[in-house]
């Protein structure tokens, strides 16, 4: 479990920090012993499945809830019993909870006008928000004249217009179809870094915590798995929950880690380090490399890659990714059923720490 890998920071107050953070409800322990800093200034992702606590750990930060145990502090104040309104906080849902009558303008602005903010003032800053998320000349129109990412970035303005110590984002991109959710992610960062306020964003989608994030914290069961950079989380899981979660994962555990790798234990490999060629055409192997014999039992062509699902001899199957650069769904479908030999660098097999391995994380990945 992340202990150390939590403190975001050697010197100064960081922006979030949570102390044996704990949440039950009922009998459950929604949050089960969370540390956890929160550098200023850092895009920061809580990555996990549903119920794996992430979301109830957002909530707490915001105020909505309060922890059972454990204490909140936001730059350093104690604010765990302090109501969301004197929080420095805001909070960006996935359903935008934008008021529809309003027009964009009247919504970016909303929260200024409650605070008091005199018009003029309250108008630049709208003004700025809005050429902020590219949306200059939209503040007259309302909601429902706007496209799903126009909608998150007007709830995204409305949120950062007041300024905030820190932003929460509440699966921000889960409503958006995937070229729109991937134009979102870039246009997020970007935005976070322009303005410079952390933020926290909580999803379950890894390549959404991949692409966006400096840090990363990998949750499962109310608890903090892993907390690193992408690279980390990626390159150097922790747990065999984090390899299998983040990404996709090949582990190889017991007899045919002793079979394949000569070794036991559990270990990961990434399917896009396996090089895949066809029996006939194999050699020996060179040194510092793995192979393995088996048969494709699926080719799922995936336009820019294929995921080729192999049975190896050795009794366990292994997914490989390869880029289409060359080929074509004709080539890679003639595949299927025929005899492969894999081969990987050996400093791309990752020794996994011993500890309960999942059964859901044994099936191929490509089928999960």
């Amino acid at each position: 479990m992340a202990t150390d890998a939590t403190n975001a920071t050697e010197s100064g107050v960081a922006a979030v920090s949570l102390r044996g953070l704990r949440k039950r409800f009922g009998t459950v322990d929604a949050v089960a012993g969370v540390d956890l800093d929160i550098a200023d200034g850092e895009f920061f992702a809580v990555l996990g499945p549903s119920g794996s606590g992430k979301t109830t750990i957002l909530r707490i930060v915001a105020g909505f809830e309060q922890p059972t145990a454990g204490t909140v502090l936001l730059g350093g104040r104690d604010v765990t019993g302090v109501a969301p309104f004197d929080r420095d906080v805001n909070t960006v849902f996935q359903d935008y909870a934008l008021f529809p009558h309003m027009t964009v303008a009247q919504n970016v602005g909303y929260g200024l006008r409650v605070k008091g903010i005199r018009k003029a003032p309250r108008q630049r800053r709208v003004d700025e928000a809005l050429a902020m998320i590219r949306l200059d000349g939209f503040g007259d129109r309302k909601p429902g004249q706007l496209s799903g990412g126009q909608r998150q970035r007007v709830a995204l303005a409305r949120a950062l217009v007041n300024r905030p110590r820190v932003l929460l984002l509440d699966e921000p991109l889960g409503a958006l179809d995937l070229k729109l959710r991937q134009d979102m992610q870039t246009e997020l960062k970007r935005i976070q870094r322009e303005v410079g306020i952390t933020f926290v964003c909580v999803t379950h989608d890894q390549e959404e915590a991949l692409t966006m994030s400096d840090r990363i914290a990998v949750m499962n069961d109310g608890r903090i798995e892993q907390v690193g950079t992408p690279a980390d989380v990626y390159e150097r899981p922790n747990s065999a929950f984090v390899a299998g979660f983040v990404g996709t994962a090949n582990l190889l555990t017991d007899a045919a880690a002793q079979s394949v790798l000569g070794r036991e234990g559990v270990f990961s490999i990434r399917p896009e380090k396996i090089a895949l060629s066809l029996a006939t055409d194999s050699a020996e192997a060179s040194a510092g490399e793995i192979r393995a014999e088996g048969r494709v039992v699926e080719v799922i062509y995936l336009g820019s890659v294929t995921r080729f699902v192999v049975a190896l001899d050795a009794g366990v199957q292994l997914v490989v990714a390869a880029q289409n650069q060359q080929t074509t769904f004709d080539d890679v479908a003639r595949l299927r059923n025929q005899p492969v030999q894999l081969t990987w660098r050996t400093e791309h097999v990752i020794a996994v720490p011993a500890g309960t391995t999942p059964d859901r994380l044994l099936e191929p990945a490509a089928h999960r």
